[in-house]
């Protein structure tokens, strides 16, 4: 039987759903060819912004490989743009000269970004940010230019400017209206939102209208003007100001359009039954959507009547907004801004960065704002949408779904408690549809352990990522101690086909000393590796054969081969250890007199307790190191780095434990370990924990009795708060206790793997296991840290029992 063609224009997400919704239930029926106006394939788009804050990687957020077209005969033809189609023909011409025959056609052309009709639009260093091109532009700005401004308060000018900053631009939010997010949030929302943001050094200028943009002499945009003729200054302008259907190729076909692309209930323009439309192009009951899980509904039923089964119907979609800014997150749905015969129920804690605003009419709940906790807004969106009576749990309503099923006390108790809660039939991924029942059901057949392998397999977290955390509650739920958050055959690299855990393994069973026999003996497709997989084995055969294997310092990154921090000028920072943070005024003046002798432009204090030298030239490093006189602090490495610790009983009347001394000991016994990524102790000499022992890799917190051991803490751009772990009597046991965790984590973390990371994927059970529970393993554990790390050499002063090459700090030749 002779297929039928499809061709599809535009390859984005609405789009490919569609043809991922028709392979599954019309594989055979037709020929595919998409044409892609972008050259790449297809992307998650939302995920855009984690790409720009440095968080993911473009490769990352690809949802469809190239492999995958190939294997589903998809003809692609990416980087092309269709400028014309011939209904009458029924031929589709790229603007290569590309044709193609269609007997169905799907148009998801998308939506284009606005920019402001303003002088100086189009000067250079004026961009809008809406696919991987303007990213890309972005990150490349990022580089050489400082002053940054974002046009539009909304989520993509919000993600584009914090993503800016996180790249260390001085950025700055230009919003028309009186508070950030006015689609998504009330006034009080959203000025919890642009407190939070000025905190974390994001500026705002609200109610600004930009009049023009002023370029330089080289046409390249310098500042904007606004319209009561205020000036700021700017080096890049990002216009986040909204988006428009994409119709240009549809009103030159002579397709219907207002809002966008007009179809009927079956995905159909109204113009020509031949031709379908899904996505932000697409204008249903006089209503273009710009969220996925509409466009996905869309995709679903456009899929279905492709395949000429003629049942599903698309009556319009109940939206809610579950989003992420920056690590906030938030959640609105209905009409949350209320109106006359609506009530609120509202609970504001400002301080504590949580507020929530219900809106009910005649007893149902009509509208929700969430900001802070977000927890229960999938549940308020099936109130919502179901239309419920709540007037019976009016008292709890506010407290959510688990105060509700379960009463009051049970409130504080989320993660695994929502997670078991949830009945089957409870949606958790809005984006796609998917409810837990579907979840639960693909981890118990299918044996799925990971995050990866559910969003492959379900779909759940696949789109925007706001349910991630809930998935991970019932992967947890389901799986038990076999969840993992990373795949465990995951390829280190393009270079093999190996997991980190595979490689490790092989490492200890046939004593492999160095890269080039780990390579040979594992077969590694590249024959000298890369700059990702040559520093993980490099650590991987030092640390499981000390005194053994050979240091590859080639193999290290730039920062571990000087043995200091590049800077963004190409200077560099040295940060000398000080034991616990204490330091002599010794050690003071010989710091005082190197930032003066070698013109070192700033002196900072580190969150760590330690003295940064910023802007040292590198020729000067080996001097700097000489002069101060003081052992690596290792800032630079996967290594242990900072003991931060408060004063403790030696001079705090609050300090139960001598603190300050803890530090010390413990840092002078690990202060040249390597491992798997950066490490940080904190001794707090009392409960009050002014040390924050609570957020460290280790944290150590005097008691009465003694010392409470805490560990896999992260203060970083998650904050993860550390397990407890033991209870302790004496100060010997808190180095043996927690030499054994960092040596398990040692041998047994994978490069690049942070220690909450590490007992994520093992089980904080596990680790009990091994070191509460073992007696002779934990100390076996202790006596292997010590015989690694007898005779390792201070990188500063012992340049050849440390392999550090001195030429590389040589001045170059003028």
């Amino acid at each position: 039987m002779k297929k039928s063609k499809l061709v599809m224009v535009g390859n984005g997400m609405a789009g490919v759903r569609t043809i991922e919704e028709l392979l599954k239930i019309a594989p055979d029926m037709y020929d595919v060819t998409v044409f892609g106006a972008e050259p790449h394939p297809n992307y998650n788009r939302i995920l855009l912004s984690p790409v720009l804050a440095g968080e993911q990687t473009l490769d990352e957020i690809v949802l469809n490989s190239w492999e995958w077209y190939k294997e589903n005969n998809i003809t692609l033809h990416a980087g092309k743009k269709v400028v014309e189609v011939d209904r009458i023909k029924r031929i589709v011409r790229a603007d290569d000269g590309t044709e193609v025959e269609y007997d169905r056609l799907l148009m998801c052309t998308g939506s284009n970004p606005f920019m402001l009709p303003v002088p100086g639009k189009d000067l250079k260093g004026v961009i809008a940010y809406r696919d991987i091109a303007d990213t890309n532009a972005m990150i490349e700005a990022a580089k050489t230019y400082k002053k940054a401004v974002v046009i539009g308060g909304g989520l993509l000018g919000l993600e584009a400017a914090n993503g800016l900053m996180l790249r260390g631009m001085d950025v700055t939010v230009i919003h028309v209206m009186p508070w950030l997010m006015e689609r998504q949030l009330d006034d009080v929302a959203g000025g919890l939102l642009r407190k939070s943001l000025e905190d974390r050094g994001l500026s705002f200028m609200m109610g600004a209208q930009t009049q023009e943009l002023i370029p330089d002499k080289d046409g390249r945009v310098m500042a904007l003007k606004f319209k009561d003729g205020k000036e700021i200054p700017a080096d890049l302008v990002v216009m986040a100001v909204g988006i428009r259907p994409n119709v240009e190729l549809a009103q030159k076909m002579r397709l219907h359009c207002d809002k966008g692309i007009v179809v009927n209930d079956t995905m159909q323009t109204v113009t020509d039954a031949r031709i379908y439309s899904v996505g932000e192009c697409a204008a249903h009951r006089g209503i273009a959507y710009g969220l996925v899980a509409p466009l996905f509904e869309q995709a679903k039923v456009a899929a279905n009547h492709l395949a000429e089964f003629g049942i599903g119907r698309y009556s319009g979609s109940l939206t809610s907004t579950k989003l992420k800014v920056t690590g906030i997150d938030l959640f609105s749905a209905g009409n949350f801004m209320g109106g006359e015969g609506h009530e609120e129920i509202v609970m504001s804690d400002p301080f504590g960065g949580v507020y929530k605003k219900l809106v009910l009419k005649d007893d149902k709940l009509v509208g929700a704002c969430l900001y802070g906790d977000t927890v229960d807004g999938s549940y308020y969106f099936k109130l919502l949408r179901d239309g419920k009576n709540v007037g019976d749990i009016r008292d709890k309503l506010m407290f959510g779904e688990a105060a509700i099923n379960n009463g009051i006390g049970d409130v504080g108790h989320q993660g695994h408690t929502k997670a078991a809660s949830m009945a089957d039939s409870d949606e958790v991924c809005g984006c796609n549809g998917v409810n837990k029942g579907t979840i639960c059901k693909a981890i118990r057949e299918k044996g799925l352990f990971t995050l990866d392998e559910v969003k492959k397999h379900t779909k759940a977290s696949a789109s925007c990522g706001s349910c991630t955390g809930l998935v991970e509650q019932i992967l947890m739920f389901t799986a038990g101690g076999d969840y993992s958050a990373t795949p465990k055959n995951k390829a280190m690299c393009g270079c093999t086909d190996h997991g980190h855990q595979a490689v490790r393994d092989a490492i200890r069973e046939n004593k492999l000393l160095t890269i080039g026999d780990t390579m040979k003996f594992m077969e590694w497709k590249t024959p000298n590796g890369c700059s990702s997989c040559r520093p993980a084995l490099n650590y991987y055969v030092t640390s499981t054969w000390p005194k053994e294997a050979k240091d590859d310092p080639q193999s290290r990154f730039i920062n571990e081969r000087s043995h200091a921090n590049i800077q963004k000028d190409g200077t560099y920072s040295v940060i000398p250890r000080m034991w616990g943070g204490e330091t002599t005024a010794d050690e003071l003046r010989r710091i005082a007199n190197a930032v003066d002798k070698y013109n070192i432009p700033t002196v900072k204090v580190t969150g760590g307790q330690r003295i940064d030298l910023l802007g040292v030239k590198k020729e000067d490093l080996v001097n700097v190191w000489k002069d101060i006189g003081m052992p690596s602090g290792h800032a630079y490495a996967k290594a242990l780095r900072t003991v931060k610790t408060c004063v403790g009983s030696e001079w705090c009347r609050m300090g139960t434990q001598d603190s300050t001394q803890m530090g010390k000991d413990l840092e002078r016994a690990m202060w040249r370990m390597y491992a798997p990524h950066k490490v940080k102790f904190a001794v707090s000499g009392c409960p009050r924990n002014c040390a924050e022992a609570g957020i460290k890799d280790v944290g150590i917190i005097g008691v009465d009795s003694g010392w409470e051991m805490y560990i896999a803490g992260n203060g970083g751009i998650k904050t993860e708060v550390a397990h407890f772990f033991v209870k302790l009597k004496t100060a010997e046991e808190v180095l043996e206790y927690t030499g054994a965790f960092c040596e398990l984590y040692r041998q047994e973390g994978w490069y690049l793997e942070r220690t909450v990371h590490y007992v994520s994927r093992v089980g904080l059970d596990y680790v009990k296991k091994k070191i509460l529970d073992d007696h002779e393993g934990r100390k076996a554990l202790w006596e292997r840290l010590q015989f690694a790390l007898d005779g390792e050499p201070d990188p500063w002063f012992e340049f050849d029992k440390a392999s550090v090459d001195t030429r590389q700090f040589d001045a170059l030749p003028a």
